[in-house]
Order: structure tokens, then sequence, then C-alpha cells
């Protein structure tokens, strides 16, 4: 039987999500989007609440949650602040092949630390994307080079999420660049080594509070016990990792999106025109019918997706899905929200500008709308 409804246990951690938004990620949203600093203090309130490493497993200390669980409480978090739900769930991008790929010895040294109660939580970073390979996974060109029983790091990571702020990263390498994907490895690399620099803090268009930069490796020595699996293995890995990551992207999307929604709605039933609430006038209250329909279906593909994680088959269809759509859908509602709201959704004292910034990067980040489209369609006229 196909079911809509969350069970007793899912409804409790969405429950538990909504409230630590609205404890702490509403009240301090503006103010890290302002002032761009990290979140330090939600992410320390979220490991506390047990809403941060979602993908822990339950023997590691974890909560052995679902993809579907996790999904539910990452739209939460992005409702109240993607920026934040960013940095947070960025340590899940990292750990998710980490927990599928590394060793005992890995989740000792990387994972296990993560966990522990500390002044400031530990955070991880993925880093695929270069300067010159963005989409195109297969162009990178950070070499790993075999030194006895090490690696010879040398490259250039761009628009690394948790860069500066890291305990270790998540590295995709290439031990020959004229081969293509086969030649690819998978690093689990401490960030203390000898020359690992992250950049500046680069400025964006949304999301101001999540930890931007590019990571230069130079000459960084690592011991062949940071390889996950082995040599030729990464594209894989990292294939893997988008095939877990897409849905908690799509979820956040959806998140986005709903809160543009509840901030139009209440406006629009607010605001008086010619007499009467302007979510009266058809205009209006056809916008809100549009964002309202895109959101459910958005979010019962996101949650298609999780299913299909959970359920043991590849969702890689499912991701791609979910993650163009949910995209699309944050982007729509957050441009028909600041229309809605007029001159004042312009202005920064109102929330949906925010939320109209934030929304773009989910047309961007863990894969372009077009590069879903392309697997989208591939998939659907291999087997015509």
């Amino acid at each position: 039987m196909v079911g809509f409804e969350l069970t007793e246990d899912e409804r409790a951690f969405q429950e538990t999500a909504r409230k630590f938004v609205s404890d702490h990620v509403v009240p301090s949203s503006a103010h890290f989007d302002q002032t761009m600093e990290y979140p330090w203090k939600v992410a320390q309130a979220a490991q506390e609440a047990g809403i941060l490493n979602l993908s822990t497993p339950e023997k590691y200390g974890g909560l052995g949650l679902s993809h579907f669980a996790q999904n539910i409480i990452v739209e939460e978090l992005a409702r109240g602040c993607s920026g934040m739900s960013t940095a947070m769930t960025a340590n899940d991008l990292a750990l998710g092949p980490l927990w599928e790929f590394g060793s005992e010895e890995n989740f000792e040294e990387l994972a296990i630390p993560m966990l522990q109660p500390a002044a400031k939580p530990k955070m991880a970073a993925y880093c695929v994307t270069e300067p010159g390979a963005g989409s195109d996974v297969a162009a990178i060109r950070t070499t790993a080079r075999k030194d006895g029983d090490h690696y010879i790091i040398n490259g250039e990571k761009m628009w690394i999420t948790n860069c500066s702020v890291a305990s270790w990263y998540f590295v995709l390498a290439t031990m020959d660049p004229s081969k293509g994907h086969k030649a690819m490895c998978a690093f689990a690399i401490p960030a203390h080594l000898d020359g690992v620099q992250p950049g500046k803090k680069e400025i964006n268009l949304g999301q101001r509070c999540s930890d931007t930069r590019a990571l230069l490796l130079k000459d960084v020595k690592v011991h062949k016990k940071y390889l996950l699996k082995e040599e030729g293995m990464g594209f894989k890995i990292a294939m893997r990792a988008f095939d877990l990551s897409r849905p908690a992207v799509a979820s956040g999307a959806v998140g986005v999106a709903q809160a543009a929604f509840d901030h139009a709605r209440r406006y629009a039933l607010e605001r008086k025109t010619f007499g009467k609430p302007i979510a009266e006038h058809q205009a209006v209250a056809f916008m809100l019918a549009d964002m309202a329909k895109d959101i459910e279906a958005s979010r019962l593909l996101t949650w298609k997706a999780a299913k299909e994680l959970d359920a043991g088959r590849k969702p890689t269809l499912y991701a791609s899905m979910a993650k163009c759509m949910a995209g699309d859908t944050a982007v729509a509602c957050a441009t028909n929200a600041v229309q809605i709201f007029g001159g004042y959704g312009y202005n920064t004292e109102y929330p949906v500008e925010k939320l109209y910034r934030d929304s773009k990067i989910y047309q961007i980040y863990e894969g372009t709308q077009q590069i879903q489209r392309m697997i989208i369609s591939r998939a659907i006229l291999e087997n015509a």
C-alpha cells in the first residue's frame, strides 16, 4: 500500500526539528545573513538536540535515521534558514561516503569525534568541484601521486561549504587526468595536514552564513589509510554521494519554498487593496495556488527519492527528478512571494528578499538543473 502519512516516530522528528528551528534558527537568521558569521551557536544547539550529523549509524552513536526521516528534518531546517541548514548538513555530505566506503580506523579518527560534546562542534566538508570542473566531474585536475605508503595531493577545489571550519575533507583526486573517471581516488583528508590551505570567504548572493571558500592542496602528504576503498573507485564513490545528498538538497529546496509560501499567504490575508485582502484578488490567489500545488508535488517527489534509498534501490533517477523540480519550485515560490509583498518584498526589513536570494543556489549546487535534466532524459530514453 502507498502511504502518505508520517509514522509516529517520523512526526516526532519533524516536531523536534520544527521546535529547534523556532527556538534557535528563526531568531538569528537575519543576524547571520547580515554579518555572514558562521552559525557556531546554532550548530552547537543542533548537536545538543541530536539533529547534527543526521547520517550517523546507530552503532556509532547516531540515531540511525532512515533517509526519509533525515529529509523531513532537513526540510524543517531549511524552512527556518537554508544558509544554516546548508552549513550543518554539509557534514552529512562528507560523512555519507565515509560511512559507506571508509574503514573502522577512519571512523574512529574522523567521524566519531564529530559526535562528541565540544565547545565547538566538529565539521566536515565535501570537496569535488574545481575552478574548471563543476558539472563535469570527470574533468577534475587535482592529482594524487603514489609515494610509498602515502599519496601526494596537489590541486584546487572551489565553492567548498564549511571549508575553513572543517576538521577533515572528502577530496576527489585523479592519478592520471588523461584516464578520466577510471583513475579517480577518494580521500578523507585531515585538515591539520601541511599544505591544506582554505582560501578567502566568498561573498555569495544568498546563504551567506555558509562558509564557502576555495581549498588549495599543495604537496599534501596523505597516508594510504585515508584512501577510501581503493584506487580507481573515486568517481563511483562521488556519484554515490550525490545519490545520497540530492534528495536532502531537494528537501531543503522544499523548505525554502514552504517558507516563501507561508510568508506570502500571511501577508496576502493582511494586506488590503480596493477594500479587501489582496488574497481575494484572483491574480494573487492563483499565484498562491500555484505555489501550494508545486510545493506539495515537490515534497512528494523528495519523499519518493528518499524511499528509494531506504529500500536499497538505486535512487539516481528520482533523486535527480526531486532535486530538479524542488529547486525550480523554490525559486518560483520565492519570486512569487517577493511579487506578492510588492515594494516591501524588495526590502531587507522583510523576510522574503532573503528567501529570494537563498533560493537560487538550489538550481546550481549538487548538480545544476541542466545536469539533472540530462540524467533524467538519459534514463527515460535508454529503454524506450
